[in-house]
């Protein structure tokens, strides 16, 4: 929640965008969990407030982001659907709490997402993929429901007609920033206290699955961009 320059071994930044991370935390963890957590904070708990009962779609259900919001909409009383594009991500989601797991590289997720409940849809799709997801993922999601489009991995989605929000549903659109929901120092906080609870408490974990040297930052983008990793990377100075 500070300008760039994370990947240093010191800085300096402003006071009021730092949070004091309790003793319970790890350094690791809260290295591998700060952005990714507190964005899955504030869209399950602002953007749309997940309750029990509730049917939501995660897309890259697998990767750092989505592992979370699927142990936590999990943990609310949700029911996860996840997509993935391979049998060993699934089954890293299916651990994390995904109920359902949708293969898209194979299967039509939009119609699979209608099988799975019995034509009921989602009350909420989370997409941080993007240009590809669109505009299929608003056929996933029940008439008054939110489609939330807060990343964009496979580019950015292409400008369209804000009518086929009516005609799919009187659906709600987003396009939400962790920059706006924690701009103010009390919401900050509350957003990092919610997370520190939620990951202290056992029910949401922290899986940091590979650390690299500072010197080695490349190789992490490179095998992030490759789609060859899964949860969170951390640099070690």
């Amino acid at each position: 929640m500070a300008p760039l320059g994370g990947y240093a071994a010191e800085r300096i930044l402003p006071a009021d965008r730092a949070v004091k991370v309790p003793s319970k935390i790890s350094h690791e963890q809260a290295a591998g969990m700060m952005l990714k957590g507190m964005t899955a904070q504030y869209l399950l708990r602002r953007t749309f407030r997940v309750e029990k009962g509730n049917t939501i779609l995660v897309h890259a259900a697998a990767g750092g982001v989505g592992l979370i919001l699927c142990q936590w909409a999990k943990h609310l009383g949700a029911t996860v659907i996840g997509t993935v594009g391979s049998k060993d991500k699934g089954e890293l989601a299916k651990a994390n709490g995904a109920d359902h797991i949708i293969y898209y590289k194979d299967e039509d997720f939009a119609a699979k997402v209608k099988e799975i409940t019995g034509g009921k849809l989602c009350d909420v799709v989370y997409d941080g993929v993007g240009k590809t997801t669109f505009p299929a993922s608003l056929d996933c999601i029940r008439p008054l429901g939110t489609f939330v489009s807060f990343g964009s991995a496979s580019g950015q989605i292409d400008a369209f007609n804000i009518n086929i929000l009516q005609f799919k549903g009187s659906l709600f659109a987003t396009r939400p920033t962790l920059n706006h929901y924690a701009a103010k120092r009390e919401d900050l906080l509350a957003i990092a206290n919610d997370l520190f609870d939620v990951v202290g408490s056992g029910a949401v974990k922290i899986d940091v699955k590979a650390k690299y040297a500072l010197k080695d930052a490349r190789k992490a983008h490179e095998d992030l961009e490759g789609r060859k990793t899964t949860g969170s990377l951390i640099l070690v100075p």
